[in-house]
């Protein structure tokens, strides 16, 4: 798809994401692409110059990007997070919740699926990267 998915009121970075590595060798670089494999980690005590953190997806049931998005978020990154690669309509209210904002799928969702994806649970049991309060919360107040 040539257009991510977007979640987010500000607007996209504009210049092409670069390799974790490439970026860790840049001081001017503000976009970055992790890759399966990668350990995000080692972009933590830069997250203020990034604007972009593309996570990529090789195979849909290759988790690892999750944690990558969950240990930014924690960190306390706010900027973009997308998801790119092979992923699944049915990934993407998941994926919302580890801190992605933002999709690039290899094969097209339209946004009438993504919308009803992210729509579809009404409540969640856990706390997780998102806002959302669990509903067991939610009933003992």
């Amino acid at each position: 798809m040539a257009d991510a998915l977007r979640y987010r009121t500000d607007a996209p970075a504009d210049e092409p994401a670069v390799t974790l590595d490439a970026f860790l060798d840049q001081a001017d670089a503000a976009s970055v692409r992790i890759e399966a494999g990668d350990d995000v980690r080692h972009l933590l005590p830069h997250l203020a110059r990034v604007k972009l953190v593309e996570i990529d997806f090789p195979r849909f049931r290759d988790g690892r990007g999750y944690s990558s998005a969950r240990i930014l978020r924690e960190a306390g990154y706010t900027g973009e997070i997308k998801a790119t690669g092979d992923v699944l309509v049915d990934q993407l209210l998941f994926m919302r919740r580890c801190g992605f904002d933002s999709f690039a799928p290899e094969a097209p969702i339209t946004p009438a699926a993504a919308e009803r994806a992210l729509s579809a649970y009404p409540y969640v049991y856990q706390h997780a990267a998102d806002d959302a309060v669990p509903v067991w919360k939610l009933r003992h107040g």
